[in-house]
């Protein structure tokens, strides 16, 4: 069995989650393994693209900017100490990557209409796929007037595999101990939205 592979897994098979999956990886992959890196981009891209899309891009300039985001890690992954800190510095260079393809676009240097804010993502979880292509509209039309920090947050804990409280704190600067409580005011909110919208028909 390749080391990768036994990284990726505890004692019994199982595999490895969360930060401590993670952080083996990372060792791994400071080490020069190149498949333990692609094993972290697997991990961390849904993460990724779902920053990048907060900040008000469509589907294809998120994934450029998160592309770039992974180019830029290949020259400063020796620099970087933690896992956490890898999952920071990745968000803040995706965000910062977006904001500038965001600026340009509105400025007209990018080609390209306005950011379809309101398609839903790609590869929504199992339970949501069985909801109307019209239910998710609506529903990510009303996701996208909550405030910026829930549209973030919500974006991240229901699109991130096994999402980490440790790793959300680190991508969106909150504390660890305010997620649960503003993840479920944000949901509050939300469900208003929705039941404002559809006259009660998300009941």
């Amino acid at each position: 069995m390749s080391s990768t592979r036994s990284d990726r897994r505890r004692t019994g098979g199982e595999p490895l989650g969360g930060y401590e999956g993670l952080a083996v990886l990372f060792e791994s992959a400071r080490g020069g393994d190149r498949r333990a890196l692609g094993l972290i981009a697997e991990e961390l891209t849904p993460l990724l693209w779902q920053v990048a899309r907060a900040q008000g891009l469509d589907r294809e300039r998120s994934a450029d900017a998160v592309q770039t985001a992974w180019l830029r890690l290949l020259g400063s992954l020796s620099d970087i100490r933690s896992p956490v800190a890898l999952t920071g510095w990745l968000v803040t260079v995706t965000r910062r990557v977006a904001w500038r393809m965001r600026d340009e676009l509105r400025s007209g240097d990018l080609p390209g209409g306005p950011p379809d804010e309101q398609v839903p993502d790609p590869a929504p979880p199992p339970e949501e796929q069985v909801v109307s292509a019209d239910r998710r509209r609506r529903l990510w039309s009303a996701v996208s007037r909550l405030s910026h920090r829930c549209r973030e947050l919500l974006r991240v804990v229901a699109f991130v595999r096994r999402p980490e409280y440790g790793e959300i704190s680190a991508a969106l600067g909150m504390p660890k101990g305010s997620i649960g409580p503003t993840r479920g005011r944000c949901l509050a909110q939300l469900r208003r939205q929705l039941l404002a919208d559809d006259e009660g028909s998300w009941r």
